[in-house]
């Protein structure tokens, strides 16, 4: 009996529909399959290592590609810097219509790029062509009008939008293998648009994109020098990251090696943006779309073969529906095809390397052994290749391995929950913070949780959603800075001042005390209190008066040399009860509503201004009463300003160009260690703590050593103006010691170091285990009495983190 049209479309099988490689092949044969680096607007034609670039679906060598040694990076670098005063010299028009063409050229090489990219990085040809592309020549389209407008470079700033600030240089870029295309746009666009020259390295796995973009950089004739691409593994990326005339550094990879990147940077002045892995959460809640959701899952966490740092590894799906949605997560499963990248009837392409699949497994295995149950589909799979079936890890633990280690696999490990308080604690189980997705249909429900996840970027009902627009970057272990979007710009910008001071100005500082501070007991031989001026400053811990765990004191002299009293000595244990109060009160204070915080502000500036005189009187001591009146009336003023800014400082709406808006937070950090600078000691530190807690964070600070006795001043302030105990706490003591305790304490989340180039370096040291942000002055002293360096929105991004909120709109 013939079967019925209905039968027939049900029993129907894709068929192949291969992708014709023969112009990528073309292109490697013209070039004899051998490719040296890019510097200065020229490609090398030796070398003194190399290394093959293979296609991991066939093993098949496509190209032998030079490795860059210190010397190349050094001639890289020289170009560079050769280039700068040439490109900013520019007009913010010219440089406009540089990455306007590389966006047209982009489009018009889109077929060749796109399989160039799924042969050398083994993801599928339709990623590649209907997602990569269009958003690598987005980025290109975008960035160009940021140099639009941006205008002309001026020693004082842009012409046009982000006045005030200037190019930081040259950057150094690194960029991993999973987007080799699209890292690159994220990378270069900016850094090309706010008047920076560019040494980038791509992955050694798949360094034939950035070669091909290269080779784009000729035909629309970007100037020599102003983009420099060299090739090769870490030795190659090491070489980049130590040298001492790049002036910024941007990475994208590991966490293991961002860390390391941390501390090669450390004692340099290079600022530094990380994105780094991800452990993201899923999130199903039993009112959710689960047709809708299991969709997602399948963009979340099998789109490139699970090779993302933003991918869904983690289904936390609530418990009423977790065996309904498992089912129909096995039966979609089972529909996935494996196969040849470039066919573009399949849905799971190669895994990069030997070694990359080799982890894959190792991971999955030790899964199980935890208890987890594993599932696969019965799928047919490629004879040769390095393919991973699509897999289901079921019963998971939140402590597992695979709970909390990045797989970077095709790999999804599920666990239950019962509320949402629950599902936010177990999204939060984790040292990462890159991205996380919300699937309900309770508009409440989603976006609260979505404003409780520590995560960069959270999607509702939706996943891996990008937009050259939309900020992209992490909290926590999943590193700092932002791509994309205004924020992804200022990682390129830097403040025109600063910018002088770093490239040599001299520094200027205090003179050193005249007497050598040593510790003594209160009331012993040569105390203060054997003179009989018996007022003991204490620690402000948790909104009360403490004394200092040791137990000691230290003398501070006043400006004429002679003793004017004592402050105690703080320890690891004072670190620890401040930390603590902070923690305590942190979520509480970020909860608070901007106008309440507001308010809190303007009446701290009050109850300044109603104890003037014996304020002025204190810091008269130490600074002389000219500047003492001075500075008191400057930081009176800045309250008012962090007042009025505690409100205002808001995120933003973006309209990416598909059925959604991108809700742009701005959120507070958490707890903020600040070492507060010696020059201006109440300014200094009122200029640094009022915008951290104008923001929502709670602070430990730690005050000027020679003036520490202004604390007996403050506290007082804060305890009458409705300040919740803990938002501010201030440790006195040896900020050597105490602020390396605060650098390595892990539940610390940013340091701000504004002290001597010493503290700037050992600062960034010890954040490296959890990767807090770190801000410092790189040593160079800022003038606080000058809002143009000391007050504004450069301090309150600092004291904040963007948090990119996609939400899905219409039927």
């Amino acid at each position: 009996m013939a079967s019925s049209v209905v039968e027939k479309f049900y029993s129907m099988e894709y068929g192949p529909a291969p992708e014709d490689a023969s112009e990528v092949n073309k292109w490697l044969d013209a070039h004899g399959r051998w490719f040296g680096h890019y510097i200065d607007g020229a490609w090398t034609k030796s070398a003194t290592a190399k290394f093959e670039t293979r296609n991991p679906a066939t093993g098949e060598v496509l190209a032998t590609i030079a490795m860059a040694d210190a010397a190349d990076v050094d001639r890289a670098v020289k170009a560079a810097r050769a280039a700068l005063p040439e490109w900013q010299a520019l007009t913010g028009h010219q440089r406009a219509r540089y990455l306007y063409a590389f966006a047209r050229q982009v489009q018009k090489h889109s077929r060749k790029l796109a399989v160039l990219e799924s042969m050398d990085n083994g993801k599928s040809i339709r990623e590649s062509r209907d997602i990569d592309i269009p958003l690598v020549a987005r980025h290109f389209y975008y960035h160009a009008g940021w140099a639009q407008l941006l205008g002309d470079v001026t020693p004082i700033g842009f012409s046009g939008e982000f006045r005030g600030y200037v190019p930081v240089g040259v950057v150094g870029q690194i960029i991993p293998w999973n987007f080799p295309l699209l890292m690159f746009a994220w990378k270069v666009a900016p850094a090309l648009a706010a008047g920076n020259t560019v040494v980038i390295k791509p992955a050694e796995f798949t360094p034939l994109s950035a070669i091909a973009l290269a080779e784009i950089a000729d035909e629309i004739g970007l100037p020599k020098g102003v983009l420099n691409v060299v090739n090769g593994a870490g030795e190659t990326g090491a070489a980049i990251v130590d040298h001492a005339d790049i002036d910024k550094i941007a990475f994208t990879g590991s966490t293991e090696v961002g860390r390391i990147i941390r501390k090669a940077t450390a004692k340099t002045t290079k600022k530094l943006s990380l994105e780094l892995g991800g452990k993201s959460p899923f999130i199903v809640f039993d009112d959710a779309d689960l047709d809708s959701a299991v969709e997602g899952l399948v963009d979340g966490i099998w789109f490139n073969q699970g090779q993302v740092c933003c991918a869904g590894s983690r289904l936390l799906v609530q418990e009423r529906v977790a065996e309904k949605l498992y089912d129909k997560i096995r039966s979609r499963m089972e529909t996935l095809r494996v196969g040849s990248p470039l066919d573009k009837a399949i849905d799971i392409g190669a895994i990069v390397d030997q070694v990359q699949y080799d982890r894959i497994k190792g991971l999955v295995e030790t899964g199980v052994k935890e208890g987890a149950t594993c599932w696969q589909p019965n799928l047919t799979m490629p004879e040769k290749g390095l393919f991973f079936k699509p897999t289901l890890l079921t019963n998971v633990h939140p402590s597992s391995t695979v709970a909390q280690e990045e797989i970077f696999g095709p790999v999804l490990a599920s666990m239950t929950f019962r509320t949402p308080a629950e599902a936010v604690e177990l999204a939060n189980n984790t040292t990462y913070g890159l991205a996380a997705c919300v699937w309900s249909e309770n508009v409440n429900v989603a976006l609260d949780v979505a404003a409780q996840v520590k995560a960069g970027v959270v999607w509702v009902n939706a996943t891996n959603l990008f937009d050259a627009a939309c900020g992209f970057g992490g909290y926590r272990e999943s590193g700092y800075g932002r791509e994309g979007g205004v924020e992804g710009m200022y990682e390129y910008l830097v403040p025109a001042w600063l910018h002088d001071e770093l490239q040599g100005k001299p520094v200027t500082s205090l003179p050193e005390p005249t007497h050598d501070g040593e510790a003594v007991m209160d009331g012993a031989p040569g105390s203060v209190a054997e003179f009989g001026i018996d007022r003991t400053v204490k620690q402000y811990i948790g909104g009360k008066q403490v004394r200092p765990d040791s137990g000691y004191s230290y003398p501070v002299y006043g400006a004429d040399g002679k003793q004017v009293g004592e402050a105690p000595l703080g320890n690891r244990k004072d670190i620890r009860n401040a930390v603590e109060a902070a923690r305590n009160v942190s979520a509480k204070w970020a909860k608070t509503t901007a106008h309440g915080r507001a308010q809190i502000l303007y009446y701290i500036a009050e109850n300044l201004v109603q104890r003037r005189a014996e304020i002025v009187a204190e810091l008269a001591k130490f600074v002389g009463a000219e500047q003492a009146a001075i500075e008191f009336d400057y930081s009176v003023e800045r309250a008012f300003a962090y007042g009025a800014w505690a409100d205002k400082f808001e995120g933003t709406v973006h309209n990416p160009p598909m059925r959604m808006v991108a809700i742009a937070m701005k959120e507070a950090i958490g707890t903020v260690a600040i070492l507060c600078p010696d020059e201006a000691p109440l300014l200094g530190l009122l200029s640094l703590v009022l915008p951290a807690i104008a923001m929502g964070n709670s602070v430990v600070a730690v005050p000027s050593e020679r003036a520490a006795l202004l604390m007996g001043e403050l506290y007082q302030v804060f305890d009458t103006s409705d300040l919740p105990g803990g938002v501010v706490n201030l440790v006195a003591g040896k900020a050597s010691e105490l602020g390396k305790t605060l650098a390595e304490h892990d539940d610390i989340d940013a340091i701000w170091s504004f002290r001597d180039e010493a503290a700037s370096a050992m600062v960034k040291l010890g954040s490296i285990g959890n990767l807090k942000q770190v801000w410092t002055n790189e040593g160079r002293a800022y003038d606080w009495f000058d809002p143009a360096q000391s007050e504004g929105r450069t301090f309150l991004q600092h004291a904040t983190q963007v948090k990119n909120i996609w939400v899905p709109y219409g039927e």
